[in-house]
């Protein structure tokens, strides 16, 4: 958890680093006295009144996110412990937003992935016990408020919620179901701290830091 957490940080930081840079390069310096301080101070007043006119659009966006934290999700049981995890897909993402002003859209979010995790028994580390995996479908409500920075990047902050659906399957080394089972939480979600990187008027790179589904997430979004 503590590298994944540094992972968010350094991404975040990079992000706010290229806003600000877009911001001052676009927008130029300017200064003039704050209210309450009898001072000059470096701000960027009349930001939006140099963007381009605001054109309401739907987003169309297809990404991948890594680690797949569904992992997350596999149960615990007595006398066994999960290993590393063994293989995993995903999640692969695709969302479609209506933007309906410069700095909010909304829309939908579905996800899909899946993961496999060898369990060990504790009396014999030596060769795994059984095999776990889900496959899953999470549908969220997707908000983005988007921080507007020029006409290059745009950062953004993520809000999705919705709902998982599970597959769980469990087999023994030779390959034969078990009847067993977790209870995975229904509850999907994902936050994160982004931003889209325009290629044209109309095509973007993207990329994210966050949690729910994923630490890390990129893809190409599409604006019509």
């Amino acid at each position: 958890m503590k590298k994944y957490l540094i992972a968010f940080v350094i991404c975040y930081a990079g992000i706010i680093a290229t806003a600000e840079a877009q911001v001052g390069i676009f927008l130029g310096p300017s200064f003039g006295y704050g209210p309450g301080h009898g001072r000059m101070h470096r701000g960027y007043p009349g930001q939006y009144q140099n963007l381009p006119p605001f054109q309401p659009s739907v987003n169309v966006s297809f990404g991948y996110g890594f680690p797949n934290l569904d992992k997350d999700a596999l149960p615990e049981f007595t006398n066994t412990y999960k290993g590393n995890v063994s293989s995993q897909t995903g999640p692969i993402t695709g969302s479609i937003d209506y933007r309906f002003s410069r700095a909010m859209s909304i829309g939908v979010l579905v996800t899909h992935g899946n993961v496999k995790v060898p369990y060990y028994d504790y009396n014999n580390s030596s060769a795994p016990a059984f095999t776990g995996s889900l496959d899953n479908w999470a549908i969220m409500f997707n908000m983005m408020n988007y921080i507007p920075a020029g006409e290059r990047v745009t950062p953004y902050i993520r809000t999705a919620i919705g709902i998982n659906t599970w597959k769980q399957n469990f087999t023994d080394p030779a390959g034969t179901k078990l009847n067993l089972a977790g209870n995975p939480s229904e509850l999907a979600y994902q936050v994160g701290l982004g931003a889209d990187f325009y290629l044209s008027k109309n095509a973007a790179l993207f990329i994210e830091g966050g949690y729910g589904k994923y630490i890390v997430h990129g893809g190409i979004s599409f604006k019509f």
